[in-house]
């Protein structure tokens, strides 16, 4: 069992390597993109952060729809299986994100009922969830997840224990947003105190007594210029000089700007991104805003339809070159085109132009505002897919994670 963890993480780190590294290892591009891809190989999301309404609304499902997504934490490909699809390929270069999904899949298909799958990944702060995890799920994980959430960390805790003490506050996320509470409170600015609006007009309110002042600190102007700052929101170099470029006041407008949207564009009791940021847990209560994955109301289709979802811990573009021509209709890439340079990103579309289906749907989030693939992908590849700008611009508005500068949706012509 730890021989197959060393193999996984290996893994992780070869293929984190060649997504991120594009610097010689001495120079300080370099050590930045090798400092990144170390923070990188454990367990990053312990949520995902893009709005699986949003994508379902942009993909538009089809019962005999062959979905390819990037996992990373996992909950927007179980809130997928809500549309029927007839197979979901779930890959991710990072071992921890694709354990997750597997004891996700494992706990729809063996936890008794809803009531105990909510316990455990909507609360995650229980000992009956480690109970159930050694009763119920442990001995039907496959070896490499099964060793995963064996392995212990430098106090001699099992990983698996993170979800008796509240999982979203772990990973590389979680860690980066408690942070910024920590911060904040050093401050004398508690970030929490947003949970207590109960209208749209108390919330600008809030946000401009207690989260916008703070952004004119001198400490924060100066740490949010530094690169490894915003690692934990698992953001690379590149990335990071995408996202500084989409305002000529620079980084730290940006980020103002992105808050601001996430504590003022939408109902904070009907936005569970904004419960994760502001207050480091979902809501609870019968009406609690949740991901589509963990409403009650949907728990019986999920677990159902759970055998449709195929985890492979790869790159995308080395997937899709060993799957046949035309055998995929829908491609979910996330925000991982940020990290490619044109060679990965023209190589990436060739694979997805050559499996794609006819009316094949394409969809990605990018951290800037910023169209991104025309001048870097191969004309003759472009020439074979319809931007939907207008539809994009519709479907980024309504993105509640609020962190991303433009929402994309691209469909096969013909």
């Amino acid at each position: 069992m730890r021989q197959s963890t060393r193999v996984a993480r290996r893994a992780t780190a070869v293929e984190l390597g060649a997504a991120v590294h594009r610097h010689k290892p001495l120079s300080r591009a370099g050590a930045l993109e090798r400092l990144f891809t170390m923070a990188f190989r454990g367990l990053v999301y312990p949520q995902i952060w893009e709005d699986p309404v949003v994508d379902l609304a942009a993909l538009n499902l089809r019962p005999e729809d062959r979905v390819i997504a990037i996992a990373s934490g996992g909950c927007n490909v179980l809130s997928y299986l809500i549309a029927d699809p007839a197979k979901i390929t779930a890959v991710d270069l990072n071992g921890a994100h694709v354990a997750l999904g597997k004891l996700k899949l494992c706990a729809l298909r063996f936890l008794p009922d809803y009531a105990a799958f909510h316990r455990f990944f909507a609360e995650a702060r229980s000992r009956d969830n480690i109970a159930a995890y050694d009763a119920l799920l442990r001995d039907r994980l496959d070896p490499v997840s099964r060793a995963y959430w064996d392995g212990r960390d430098l106090f001699g805790r099992r990983r698996i224990e993170l979800f008796a003490r509240n999982f979203y506050r772990y990973g590389l996320l979680g860690w980066f947003i408690g942070s910024g509470h920590a911060l904040a409170r050093l401050n004398g600015v508690d970030p929490a105190k947003m949970l207590e609006a109960k209208t749209l007009e108390q919330q600008r309110d809030l946000f401009e007594r207690h989260l916008a002042p703070i952004f004119e600190r001198k400490w924060l102007k100066w740490l949010m210029g530094q690169p490894a700052s915003l690692y934990g929101l698992g953001i690379p170099p590149a990335q990071y000089r995408a996202l500084s470029s989409d305002s000529p006041e620079g980084i730290g407008a940006v980020l103002r700007q992105r808050l601001e949207r996430l504590a003022c564009g939408f109902d904070l009791q009907s936005n569970y991104f904004a419960w994760q940021a502001f207050g480091r847990r979902y809501a609870s209560g019968p009406d609690a805003s949740l991901p589509p994955y963990l409403q009650r109301g949907n728990f019986q289709t999920l677990r159902a339809r759970a055998d449709r979802i195929d985890y492979r811990q790869a790159s995308v573009t080395a997937l899709l070159g060993d799957s046949p021509a035309q055998s995929f209709d829908a491609y979910v890439l996330l925000d991982a085109q940020d990290w490619m340079n044109d060679s990965d990103l023209d190589a990436l579309w060739a694979q997805i132009t050559r499996t794609a289906r006819p009316g094949a749907r394409v969809i990605f989030r990018t951290a800037a505002d910023e169209r991104l693939l025309p001048g870097r992908v191969s004309a003759d590849t472009l020439r074979a897919w319809r931007y939907e700008e207008e539809r994009s611009r519709a479907l980024g508005a309504a993105d509640r994670s609020s962190i991303y500068g433009a929402f994309h949706l691209y469909t096969l012509i013909g």
